[in-house]
């Protein structure tokens, strides 16, 4: 547990009761879709035309509509940071699914010491990483 200190609440914890990845869209139907047919599963919650989320093992996923107002924040995936990174059990075969979806990784695999992985792209260009752990290989 870690302790935060201010100068008007000493020691007050910092508590949450869960964590969970959003990616901003313009087009939510087409993010939803994709999502859909990538994990071959519906959200267990939409909102339409505003916010969809899957549950996927170990994490929540959800997808929102940018406001108009704060679209030019998300539009440009060059500015994010952040990846949703997969942990696959074949590589080839999640290769093939994406390119299936019409969403082939522009890339090729690579080697690190701790497995291999490609990049791939989602409809709204956020970076998806595709790994497969070395132990898998």
């Amino acid at each position: 547990m870690y302790l935060i200190q201010t100068r008007t609440a000493i020691n007050m914890v910092f508590q949450y009761t869960d964590a969970f990845v959003t990616i901003a869209t313009t087009d939510l139907e087409t993010s939803v879709c994709f999502y859909t047919n990538l994990f071959k599963t519906k959200p267990v919650k939409i909102i339409p035309n505003v916010y969809a989320e899957f549950q996927l093992k170990g994490v929540k996923l959800g997808i929102f509509k940018a406001k108009t107002t704060n679209e030019s924040e998300f539009t440009n995936s060059l500015k994010s940071k952040m990846s949703l990174c997969l942990e696959v059990s074949n590589l080839e075969d999640a290769i093939a699914h994406l390119t299936i979806l019409g969403y082939p990784p522009p890339g090729e695999i690579t080697t690190a010491s701790h497995g291999r992985e490609i990049y791939a792209y989602d409809p709204d260009e956020n970076r998806i990483i595709l790994h497969q752990s070395k132990m898998d290989i």
